[in-house]
């Protein structure tokens, strides 16, 4: 399968992990990581997040897990070809099974959303077959810090469920980005940001295009120091 390529990493794919994807990239770039010094990354699949968070924090050290073996060999693989090897580690385990004696000052998901379903399609990285929503949320609150960050990205239409699971572990929602495919769409997915100090949520719209194929200014200056195609 064709490498990913961006300006400072490439990512080897594998039919067996879940590819490169929008979400991945919206998340890696938007997540705000840059005060953090020690990030975990659940279902790290391709390795994509951490390598992009990696790349925005110079200061941080990521350890990046994974269910999935051929994930966990695969992200390793790419983070030790990439610039920040020296930073990452990456790791096969089931969430659940992590210890709690390490905490972490941001924890970064891109997780299963879809309910258990028939599709044979990349089932653990897009069904709530290992991870659910309960499982993520809790073992989370009990790895982040005092004043750490919990971070993810959803559809849309998960939003109150995810918010209604935070607050029962005492995670209150601090920004919400909604993500619109197009200007003139509804809203798809949303990037929520959680910690344990209770204020009043940043609410922000973010747009990917602004006409079919034809990317939006947001888009292209977030991921300007990302993308080939914005390279001067």
């Amino acid at each position: 399968m064709k490498a990913f390529r961006f300006q400072q990493f490439d990512i080897a794919q594998s039919t067996g992990v879940f590819r490169v994807g929008t979400d991945a990239v919206l998340l890696g770039a938007l997540a705000e990581v840059e005060q953090a010094r020690q990030i975990l990354e659940v279902g790290t699949g391709t390795g994509i997040i951490s390598l992009m968070m990696a790349q925005r924090n110079p200061d941080a050290t990521i350890t990046a897990i994974d269910i999935n073996p051929e994930a966990a060999e695969l992200s390793h693989n790419n983070f030790l070809r990439s610039p920040f090897s020296c930073r990452l580690m990456s790791h096969c385990i089931d969430f659940k099974h992590v210890g709690t004696e390490k905490k972490f000052d941001f924890i970064v998901s891109n997780p299963p959303y879809f309910e258990i379903n028939a599709s044979e399609k990349d089932v653990l990285a897009r069904q709530r077959l290992e991870l659910d929503f309960s499982d993520l949320i809790q073992k989370s609150s009990e790895l982040l810090s005092s004043e750490g960050l919990f971070s993810v990205i959803i559809p849309v239409n998960y939003k109150e469920e995810f918010i209604r699971i935070c607050s029962q572990s005492r995670l209150f929602l601090v920004r919400s980005i909604l993500i619109k495919g197009i200007q003139t769409a509804e809203p798809k997915r949303v990037v929520l940001e959680y910690s344990f100090n209770p204020t009043v949520a940043i609410e922000e719209q973010f747009v990917i295009e602004k006409a079919p194929r034809v990317y939006s200014d947001e888009y292209l200056v977030l991921t300007k120091d990302f993308h080939l195609f914005t390279k001067k």
